[in-house]
């Protein structure tokens, strides 16, 4: 994206769930093209069938360091040039236990995901960021990676890695017209907690026994917020949180 042109491709992982699915409608509405990354092919073609043309459905899965590394080879025609790059694949499949509970396989899957999926992508379009001389990398943090909360050790672990993985890249790559931004989301209300116990049910009295949760639109809003801001300004990090500060 230029400074004379407000129109970017965008590259959002972990397009499907609650949040990267309402970043891809919002971003789809504010004209801009997006490829659209996940695991499950049908999902993805289902959100594309929804967006139509502006949106590219890949297939991807973040952890897969062939797939990865052939990302740009991938990436379909017209939107082969990545302006902007939203890291937004995560999960905590088995979270909400004491450490020694779950499997030391499982825990070390939540940050393969979260913290080496993130860097492999980040790695993958990097490079043509730094040709064109322009770029802006959103990494989906979590307040968890502010504030530990126990039974979390793995996911608030990879959260932690996030917020220290935004803030070197910010470091080295000051300068050079690439912006980084963290956004670190409290509670929200989605398809996560389903994933992470497993449950519907336990999901939704999980969330219903909080006083309020985001909506995946807010997060949404605050990516599209920090893409909209001129060329001379980076949002760093942006905290949003339900009004009962969960």
């Amino acid at each position: 994206m230029t400074a004379t042109n407000n129109i970017a491709s965008v590259l959002v992982t972990g397009a499907i769930g609650g949040i990267g699915a309402a970043i891809c409608r919002l971003l789809v509405a504010r004209g801009h093209r997006v490829v659209a990354t996940a695991r499950d092919p049908a999902k993805l073609e289902a959100l594309s069938d929804e967006l139509g043309a502006a949106l590219q459905p890949l297939a991807l899965d973040v952890t897969d360091r062939d797939a990865v590394d052939a990302l740009g080879a991938a990436l379909p025609a017209g939107f082969d040039q990545i302006d902007i790059l939203v890291n937004n694949a995560g999960h905590d499949t088995g979270g909400r236990r004491r450490f020694d509970v779950g499997s030391a396989d499982q825990w070390c899957e939540i940050v393969e995901t979260n913290v080496q999926g993130m860097i492999r992508v980040t790695h993958a379009l990097i490079g043509g960021m730094l040709e064109r001389g322009h770029g802006h990398i959103i990494n989906l943090g979590s307040i968890a990676g502010l504030k530990p909360y126990a039974t979390g050790t793995a996911y608030v672990s990879s959260k932690y890695a996030v917020h220290g993985f935004s803030e070197t890249l910010r470091l080295d790559y000051a300068g050079r017209g690439i912006r980084i931004t963290e956004i670190m989301p409290g509670l929200v209300r989605s398809g996560f907690a389903t994933q992470r116990l497993g449950d519907a049910a336990q999901a939704q009295a999980f969330y219903d026994s909080f006083d309020a949760c985001l909506q995946p639109e807010d997060v949404a809003d605050t990516v599209a917020y920090a893409i909209a801001q001129p060329p001379h300004v980076e949002i760093a990090q942006l905290v949003v949180l339900p009004v009962s500060g969960a």
